[in-house]
């Protein structure tokens, strides 16, 4: 008898085999499901309750936080940002730490996607070689250099400068914008450029013309996470930015009106700086969200 002449109560059996490992493999699945979603919930409620609880302070008096930390403000009382952006000097600190991540951020940004095309798209002796030692800054945690770099740019003349600051601040974000460039530049289609070139276009105008325009969700998306990573960074101006507070950046700022504020009781004041902190972060999150999930995503579609 051949399969094709296979009875059909065999083929009935077999069936009704199939239908409980069938019924336990969604069981397995819809209780993993659910637990992945349980964690997930839990994970955001962790995550956006503190910062609900926050911003709602930040709107209270002194007796209202002390005296009922988890209810409403009685008015939303705008004095407190107001006062904590003109006395607690967090409006000059914002603007220092603006001027800052912007030149950090966009040198950053040209050096490592010209560093990461260089590697992606060229052929010289000791590419390899160049490529990890970038990569190998990956490595090497900021505390492990911070005495040698406190000396090199003492000695360079750019201590306690913001110039210093975006340097450094440029420096330990190459690594991996250079690794997540070159990754993404590898995806793009070789024969655009080949075409560009055959038009008579030059290597300079291939990249800023062609190249960086089809990259731009690898872009966008290196480009918030150097953001969120420099404009939160606290132990680099803490050994750079000594002296001078005029020049202080916003973590600075924050640990001084949290200390300063903490003894005078001024705890509204001191939420609402730490308010107006966060307000960037959750600002370029939510508008550029759907860019980091493409931009993440793109090289795997292409």
């Amino acid at each position: 008898m051949t399969i094709l002449d296979k009875p059909a109560s065999e083929g009935a059996a077999a069936d009704e085999r199939r239908v409980p490992r069938d019924r336990a493999l969604r069981g397995e699945s819809g209780a993993a499901n659910v637990f992945s979603h349980g964690f997930l919930l839990l994970w955001g409620l962790l995550t956006v309750l503190p910062l609900l609880w926050m911003f709602i302070s930040s709107f209270k008096s002194d007796v209202e936080i002390l005296a009922d930390p988890w209810g409403l403000p009685g008015a939303l009382r705008f004095e407190n940002w107001a006062r904590a952006w003109t006395e607690a000097h967090i409006g000059r600190y914002f603007l220092n730490s603006a001027i800052v991540v912007a030149g950090s951020l966009t040198l950053t940004m040209l050096l490592g996607a010209a560093a990461a095309y260089v590697f992606a798209r060229y052929e010289f002796r000791g590419r390899q070689i160049a490529y990890y030692l970038f990569v190998g800054g990956m490595m090497f945690p900021v505390f492990l250099a911070l005495v040698p770099l406190f000396f090199v740019v003492r000695n360079a003349g750019l201590f306690g400068t913001w110039t210093g600051l975006i340097l450094v601040y440029a420096a330990y974000s190459l690594p991996f914008t250079v690794f997540f460039l070159t990754a993404f530049f590898r995806t793009l289609p070789t024969t655009v450029a080949e075409a560009a070139l055959i038009d008579g276009c030059g290597h300079f105008r291939l990249f800023f013309r062609v190249m960086l325009p089809m990259a731009r969700p690898g872009m966008i998306s290196i480009a918030i996470f150097n953001f969120l990573s420099q404009w939160n960074q606290f132990i680099l101006p803490q050994v750079l930015m000594q002296g001078d507070d005029s020049k202080w950046v916003l973590a600075q700022g924050l640990t001084a009106l949290a200390v300063s504020q903490g003894y005078q009781g001024d705890y509204s004041g001191l939420f609402a700086g730490l308010t107006i902190a966060t307000l960037p972060v959750l600002v370029v999150y939510v508008i550029f969200q759907r860019q980091v999930q493409s931009g993440l995503t793109a090289g795997q579609l292409k």
